[in-house]
């Protein structure tokens, strides 16, 4: 369970001198309107006294009047700043994070519900540390109030005591009453956050389809929810506002009363009376925390959803080195990885000889993503261990593990100013020379430079098709290309020309290493030096195409991913891999009925 208490700890830390501004100016303030309604009294007696002795205390009303509006607007410069530091910090923690974390565990956040966590959630909870100090120094001047009753008159405290039970009962409902709704709200808000992503990540569908108006509805299906809940808050704060409000009159009406009656028999004097009215509006402010409660029960129930964010464990790292020049020798040994109780991978134990190239195939779900995952170290088996070059993963200082092991996946996402600068970003910076031979060798540089602004045009503003998108993944993988590259369906938006180039690209200009490609097409099992065949998360086959071909299982395979393949040719006739196969790998036959041959 996420620590709740986490996020509010964390910002109040990190504004704390902020905060303690905060704090010490409100308590000078509330300091300066405790004095102000004695001063008055005074000024008025001595007046209506004629006494000379009335311009000091005239000055000490300017003087606390000047404080108290100075001291506010310094509270309300420095809250502002301190909130925002607050908001930046946990925003900046929750992503940091979300991307230290293995991808699948920030899988379980919708876009939509992590840009509410990381936006209106942060701010809300990041207001919690100004909130609790303002909260804290609005409390010296109802007491100090109370205790200036006191000191007027005992019968005007008594007075005012008598009511404030029913003001702390009223405290009391709302905070318990708010709690839920404001919870249950900000998940509302989060489900309609998460629905408008998606619809508008497939505005294109949705219109091809004409399914404008139900997906209209789907998006706001949780408005209804959200009314609710908003209705229910605005009732809990009407409520108690109300009561407060009628409860605080009154209060202050009964001093007034009882110092009415003590002024007619002289007990006290007209500027005592008046300084009294003062101090019991003052120490009936106390229904004025109501506000506090409900930022600060707002601020808890936001920091709920942004602690999940911020106790997302991290992917741990060695500080160990690869052995240098290694050929990228890919071991798996024993891997089993579960998810929501059920093993995705199960007894894994596979290896990839240095500077081999190696499909992975399988029907869909058979673990072939999850695989490539593990393989690179993106997410954390349950059991087992992978090394590279004999060192396993986990070990591995996490700068070289980037540099050493590249990605290229089927929806690439580029981020950086230009393209240029999209391609160039990674675990080290490359040169433009370099970007753009990593181009040429993906493909890409042709259309780049027909770009309005070549490499220089910002990724949003280049009209991509999806074959272009994952050239340009692909060129930025090449740049960065280091012992073992992975290629996670990389190629599957491209036409036979193009993927032909790239497998041209990987074997004769990008960095030799390792390649462990994700097969859906034929033609990349084809090619590839070894083809590693899973089902249901276990390896059933590691070997030569050729040999696997012999069994129909596998031809299956293919059947089902190219419901219209080109006609293959047989296993004796296809084309060569782009290397020497490499002889005496060792291969794992599940079932023995099928091993070629048979």
């Amino acid at each position: 369970m996420p620590r709740r208490s986490g996020p509010l700890l964390g910002a109040a830390r990190h504004s704390a001198g902020l905060v303690a501004v905060v704090f010490l100016c409100s308590v000078a303030s509330a300091g300066a309107s405790l004095v102000l309604p004695a001063a008055v009294g005074r000024t008025l007696d001595l007046l209506l006294d004629h006494d000379g002795g009335a311009g000091f205390w005239l000055l000490l009303c300017v003087v606390a009047i000047t404080a108290e509006v100075l001291l506010d607007a310094l509270v309300a410069l420095v809250s502002g700043t301190a909130n925002a530091r607050s908001t930046a910090w946990l925003r900046l923690g929750g992503l940091t994070r979300l991307l230290a974390a293995s991808p699948e565990r920030g899988s379980r956040f919708s876009p939509g519900d992590m840009a509410a966590r990381l936006s209106a959630n942060a701010t809300e909870a990041a207001a919690a540390p100004v909130t609790a100090a303002s909260l804290a120094a609005s409390l010296p001047a109802p007491a100090g109030a109370i205790v200036a009753l006191f000191l007027i008159d005992l019968w005007t405290a008594v007075a005012f005591l008598a009511g404030l039970p029913l003001l702390l009962l009223v405290l009391r409902a709302f905070t318990r009453d708010s709690s839920d709704s404001i919870a249950r709200y900000q998940r509302a808000q989060s489900d309609i956050a998460s629905r408008l992503v998606e619809a508008l990540g497939g505005a294109r569908t949705i219109a091809a389809a004409g399914t404008t108006e139900r997906e209209i509805g789907r998006v706001l299906a949780p408005l209804p929810e959200l009314d609710v809940q908003g209705r229910r808050m605005w009732r809990v704060h009407g409520r108690a506002v109300a009561r407060g409000g009628v409860l605080m009159p009154l209060l202050t009406t009964g001093v007034l009363a009882v110092g009415g009656v003590r002024l007619a028999s002289g007990a006290i004097s007209v500027g005592e009376l008046l300084a009294a009215s003062r101090y019991a509006a003052l120490a009936a402010g106390v229904g004025a925390t109501a506000g506090f409660l409900g930022s600060l029960v707002r601020s808890r129930a936001a920091a709920r959803r942004t602690a999940e964010l911020l106790d997302l464990p991290a992917l741990a790292h060695g500080t160990a080195f690869l052995p240098p020049d290694g050929p990228g020798t890919l071991r798996l040994r024993g891997v089993r990885v579960v998810r929501d109780g059920r093993p995705l991978l199960a007894g894994v134990d596979l290896e990839i000889p240095g500077g081999v190239s190696a499909a992975v195939v399988g029907r869909s779900g058979a673990g072939k993503s999850l695989l490539a995952a593990v393989a690179g170290r993106l997410t954390e088996p349950d059991e087992g261990s992978v090394l590279l070059d004999g060192v396993p993963l986990a070990a591995v200082e996490p700068g070289q593990l980037r540099r050493e092991v590249g990605y290229a996946f089927a929806r690439p996402a580029l981020w950086g100013d230009t393209i240029g600068e999209a391609l160039a970003g990674g675990a080290e910076r490359v040169s433009q020379d370099r970007v753009r031979a990593a181009a040429r060798a993906a493909g890409a540089d042709a259309f780049v430079r027909l770009l309005p602004q070549g490499y220089d045009t910002p990724p949003g503003e280049a009209p991509l098709s999806g074959g272009e998108l994952q050239r340009l993944g692909l060129a930025r993988a090449f740049a960065h290309a280091g012992r073992l590259l992975i290629l996670d369906d990389a190629t599957s938006s491209l036409d036979t020309v193009t993927e032909r180039q790239v497998e041209r690209a990987l074997a004769q200009d990008v960095r030799a290493g390792t390649r462990l490609i994700i097969a859906h097409r034929l033609s990349s099992a084809v090619r590839a030096d070894l083809v590693i065949w899973l089902e249901e998360g276990r390896i059933r086959a590691v070997g030569p195409h050729t040999e696997l071909w012999r069994s129909p299982a596998y031809r299956d395979i293919f059947a089902t991913l190219e419901p219209s393949p080109m006609p293959v040719m047989a296993p004796e006739h296809s084309a060569p891999s782009a290397r020497p196969a490499p002889y005496g790998t060792a291969r794992v036959m599940a079932d023995p009925k099928e091993r070629p041959g048979r």
